[in-house]
């Protein structure tokens, strides 16, 4: 039975990573964060999501330390792309560890995938988990050719890939890509930012089971063996994303899966790679 503050995945590295966490994209003040982060520990998250782009890491960093012990949470953070290349990306992440107020962090992912300094970036995550500053190391937003060409290079591969999927992206294929090479993959933006919720057939799949369309996503997800990183600033949802013990059929995971309409809220990342940078 799914437990947000018990249910986990194994990673290839060995470690062990909490399915659901949370995310705090657009998080950006203390009061707000502080609100935040109390009330998805004591929903249960477990793990929580940010990123240099997101400008929070210190925020984030206070707001735990007021309600958890490190060695209780799972923290993962990104390196963006003004940050890629080898010594900025060691440099940057040391600041983001000051940031956060935290010897390591317990995955350190490439935010986006930037042509120009493609393995470079790589090999200075694979030195930073030798160092201990990562536990694991992953890449966010990478399509199966990039995975492709980076092992050519890497001493190690990626445990995680955080993609954006949702009904409308189920990228079945890049999931299936990512379960054959041992990688977790990992939903940004599981709920499509809102945009899935409105689906009929999704609203009738929720009154069926007596719960939320955005439960019947989640739930999906972890069905599809894929972990979450919803966000929410309003108590009773973040609680509500949380409660995810029940089961869809196989008729009903089918119905989910056909959803899909190729429909990003976020970047193409074929041409965040060309263009080195996702605004």
């Amino acid at each position: 039975m799914f437990q947000v503050d018990k249910s986990t995945y194994k990673l290839a590295d060995g470690h062990e990573m909490p399915m659901m966490g949370f995310g705090t994209y657009k998080l950006d003040n203390p009061d707000l964060m502080n609100k935040t982060i109390a009330t998805a520990y004591e929903s249960g998250y477990r793990m929580f999501d940010t990123a240099q782009y997101y400008r929070n890491e210190k925020m984030l960093g206070d707001a735990i330390r007021n309600v958890a012990n490190r060695d209780d949470v799972f923290i993962i953070d990104k390196v963006t792309e003004m940050n890629q290349g080898h010594d900025l990306t060691i440099n940057s992440t040391d600041f983001s560890l000051q940031q956060l107020g935290t010897d390591y962090v317990d995955l350190l992912l490439v935010h986006w995938p930037v042509a120009e300094h493609f393995f470079e970036t790589w090999h200075a995550l694979e030195e930073l988990k030798k160092q201990g500053k990562a536990k694991s190391i992953g890449v966010s937003n990478f399509t199966q050719s990039q995975l492709e060409l980076l092992k050519t290079q890497a001493d190690e591969m990626p445990v995680v890939n955080q993609i954006e999927t949702h009904p409308y992206l189920t990228q079945q294929p890049m999931i299936a890509f990512d379960k054959k090479m041992s990688i977790v993959t990992q939903a940004w933006s599981p709920l499509g930012r809102g945009a899935v919720l409105d689906n009929p057939m999704l609203a009738k799949m929720a009154k069926h089971h007596g719960k939320t369309p955005a439960q019947i996503i989640l739930r999906w997800d972890i069905q599809r063996g894929i972990s979450i990183i919803p966000k929410s600033q309003t108590p009773e949802r973040i609680k509500e994303n949380t409660e995810l013990d029940f089961e869809l059929s196989d008729d009903e995971m089918s119905m989910l899966n056909v959803m899909n309409k190729f429909q990003r809220t976020g970047n193409e990342p074929e041409l965040v790679y060309e263009l080195g940078k996702q605004y």
